[in-house]
């Protein structure tokens, strides 16, 4: 048995050499290509087919499918963490999505970050009939590393 960290670190290298994107990943899995990144970095869990689709494109052990379908640990609640459930819930969201989010914007833009200095946030109230949404961007200049 491995953890879901160990079973993050076999799909990066076996989605690499595979040569697949994250999106055609999603695409073969009928999912979100947010989502299925964050599940196969350890973010959720997946269901037995969708591990077992992910174990044909990828060719990885028994033990990673394993990995993929259990529920996952979403990071550490310590007092380092505010409590504010606000900014509480920001954080979580990436925790979960985080390595999901670098990896797609590595695959998009290629080695660099978005910056936090040339920046701009955009808060909205989007109107649903399961109750009102908050759709907040975060839309950042791409600052690639230079060596």
């Amino acid at each position: 048995m491995v953890s879901k960290r160990d079973a993050a670190e076999h799909i990066r290298l076996a989605r690499h050499r595979a040569g697949l994107t994250w999106a055609q990943i999603a695409d073969e899995l009928g999912c979100d290509k947010e989502w299925s990144t964050a599940a196969l970095l350890g973010g959720h869990p997946m269901t037995a087919s969708q591990a077992t689709k992910v174990q044909e494109l990828l060719n990885v052990d028994d033990d990673v499918v394993e990995a993929l379908q259990m529920q996952p640990y979403r990071g550490p609640l310590n007092d380092d963490v505010t409590t504010d459930p606000t900014i509480y819930r920001f954080h979580e969201a990436l925790t979960v999505y985080g390595p999901a989010i670098k990896e797609l914007i590595h695959e998009e833009f290629g080695d660099g970050i978005m910056s936090a200095i040339n920046f701009q946030l955009n808060i909205q109230r989007r109107q649903d009939p399961d109750g009102d949404r908050v759709v907040v961007t975060f839309d950042g200049k791409f600052l690639d590393y230079k060596w």
